[in-house]
């Protein structure tokens, strides 16, 4: 066994989930495709043979061509055949299936990715929503790398916005907030509930006790740097052989393309992992559950009572209305559905950061919350004394809520902007992997546009399309939310437009999701199809996609000029995908508030 095969075997992973043993199932299926395949086909095809009678001018003078297709005076210089003149003298069939081939490439450039996607972020309750977040991530990279961009410039937006703030638990709201991103959050302003939390200096122990609950992190561990560690070393070391082995023999079954185009993958598990999102749904409800507990609301008569005797309600809690259809992604704490959460958890955020502004700007002018007490100096330990804090129910919420709020997003949020930037590094991490994976390929003689470009380009494509549907839908929805809310009393009554909306949204959700999973199929089929040499036929090597039935041929001996060309491609390829995932990295740890992170 080589060093590569070695290399190859996965390190034992020790799994957060119970919900990858079906992972580890879909992928043992599919070790068994390319013996199902190999069973179905009923005759290969010896393309070595094929040429060799084309040279013995079995088939005319004029069956073969050079490796540009263009006639060659001797038949006995053919390097190549024309496609019409392949599929009729040497058949439609791939090519014989390997074992030794399939194995050593199976393992080398797949089965460490694969492996990979165990150090995913998920933890939700229902196993099925976590394999389906596997298939929604592997199916949509664009959505997965989005979903970690949008993070992180949310954790940097809510960073520097609060640092504007000097009330008291200010740093505190930073970090929950920031934490809460995974959670389907909301902010309750009816009343006086939040305006209490932000003032009183009874409450102070909720924000502190919830910093500290919320204190778990998904961050580095043993397996995951193994898992990382040896999909990098295999990713060097398969590259490294693709280029010294000969490759005019191994070319149709080489993993070069397929390296690439999963290359995505490693960027975003480190990112997540830098970022530690709290997506325990368990943990993080029980941890806002027991902070509320704890948290107090102001009286008439100026009296602090515990909000528990008051009613069910809080200041901060999370969505309960799981079944809405509008909620559903927003339910599932797995971050690749961030994208879901954006306007719903920047609305909340504006909403608390509403009531710290406020209350800063009554304490910049030494501004009690009972106007008819006088302001209490404090020390350099307490800078804002708690006499300053207390007053009636009314008091209170003056002093924080803003009238001109009306729970939508004002115009300081940046969303879009954040969206954008998010947006343009997704594109470039999918395409910049995917664009090497497809470039590698149609550089590769025969060149064009053939049976394995293809099938990345529709795959890269595909999970653009996912992306761009899921935010659309998460931007309708958003829309369909506020329309409603601005209908409290008739909620059941809801213009048409609101109407189109929400069935739009859903209907983008539905399908965008839809095709991730086949497309997480699609490619784990594609990369199985070319170890198994599946696509090594007339049609996939002569590029008839890209170049027609007329003008298509079909490469069979490569010559030294070829193999020279074909390595410059490939080395252009590894340049381009290893560069998008390096600079991927480098945005992200440039975006990171080092206190956040």
């Amino acid at each position: 066994m080589s060093f590569i095969q070695q290399l190859s075997r996965p390190p034992r992973l020790s799994f957060k989930d119970n919900s990858f043993y079906l992972l580890d199932t879909m992928v043992l299926t599919t070790l068994l495709l390319p013996f199902m395949l190999f069973h179905f086909v009923d005759a290969a095809t010896n393309f070595t043979q094929c040429l060799f009678d084309v040279r013995s001018s079995i088939y005319g003078p004029y069956a073969g061509v050079d490796n540009t297709g263009m006639r060659v005076p001797d038949i006995l210089r053919a390097t190549a055949i024309p496609y019409v003149v392949c599929v009729e003298k040497c058949g439609s069939a791939p090519e014989p299936f390997a074992w030794s081939i399939f194995g050593q490439e199976f393992s080398a450039w797949l089965l460490p990715y694969l492996a990979l996607l165990s150090q995913l972020p998920f933890g939700a309750q229902d196993k099925w929503d976590n394999l389906l977040a596997v298939f929604l991530a592997v199916g949509s990279p664009t959505l997965a790398a989005y979903s970690v961009t949008i993070t992180v410039l949310n954790g940097r937006w809510i960073s520097r916005l609060f640092s504007t703030y000097s009330y008291p638990n200010a740093q505190h709201a930073t970090r929950i907030l920031s934490s809460l991103q995974q959670s389907p959050l909301r902010v309750n302003l009816d009343g006086f509930l939040l305006s209490s939390l932000v003032v009183l200096p009874e409450n102070d122990d909720w924000w502190s006790e919830l910093v500290v609950w919320l204190n778990f992190t998904y961050t580095w561990s043993i397996s995951a740097v193994a898992s990382i560690a040896w999909v990098v070393i295999a990713y060097v070391f398969t590259i490294v052989d693709s280029f010294t082995d000969d490759v005019a023999t191994t070319v149709e079954t080489n993993g070069q393309a397929v390296g690439s185009i999963w290359l995505w993958l490693i960027p975003v598990v480190v990112s997540w992992l830098q970022i530690s999102p709290k997506c325990d749904s368990v943990r993080v409800k029980q941890a806002l559950e027991r902070a509320n507990m704890i948290a107090y609301v102001a009286s008439y008569d100026h009296n602090v009572i515990p909000a528990a005797m008051v009613n069910s309600q809080r200041a901060i809690y999370l969505c309960s209305d799981r079944d809405h259809r509008l909620y559903i992604d927003q339910h599932i704490s797995a971050p690749v559905y961030n994208y879901a959460r954006i306007f719903s958890w920047t609305t909340a955020v504006q909403k608390v950061a509403m009531c710290f502004s406020n209350a800063t700007r009554h304490v910049e002018f030494f501004e009690p919350v009972n106007p008819e007490a006088t302001w209490v100096l404090g020390d350099r330990h307490l800078r804002i004394h708690p006499e300053n804090r207390w007053g009636s129910s009314v008091q209170v919420e003056t002093y924080c809520i803003s009238e001109s709020n009306d729970g939508r997003l004002p115009h300081g949020s940046a969303i879009w902007t954040r969206i954008l930037m998010a947006s343009v590094a997704a594109l470039s991490l999918q395409w910049g992997t995917a664009g090497a994976a497809i470039l590698d390929v149609m550089l590769t003689p025969t060149t064009g546009l053939g049976c394995r470009s293809g099938a990345y380009l529709i795959y890269a494509t595909t999970s653009t399309l996912v992306w761009m549907m899921l935010v659309l839908s998460s931007i309708l929805g958003h829309y369909a939310e506020e329309s409603t809310h601005k209908h409290p009393l008739r909620p059941y009554i809801q213009p048409y437009k609101v109407h189109f909306a929400t069935w739009f949204s859903v209907l983008l959700r539905r399908v965008g999701k839809t095709l991730a999973f086949c497309n997480a199929i699609w490619i784990v089929m594609t990369c199985i199809f070319q170890f198994t040499g599946f696509f090594s036929r007339c049609f996939c090597n002569s590029s008839v996609i890209g170049r027609g039935a007329a003008k298509a041929y079909d490469v069979i001996q490569f010559l030294a000029p070829d193999i020279v060309d074909m390595k410059m491609a490939w080395v252009g390829g590894l340049v381009l995908a290893t560069g998008s995932a390096v600079l991927f990295i480098l945005f992200i740890n440039l975006m990171i508030i080092p206190s956040q992170s």
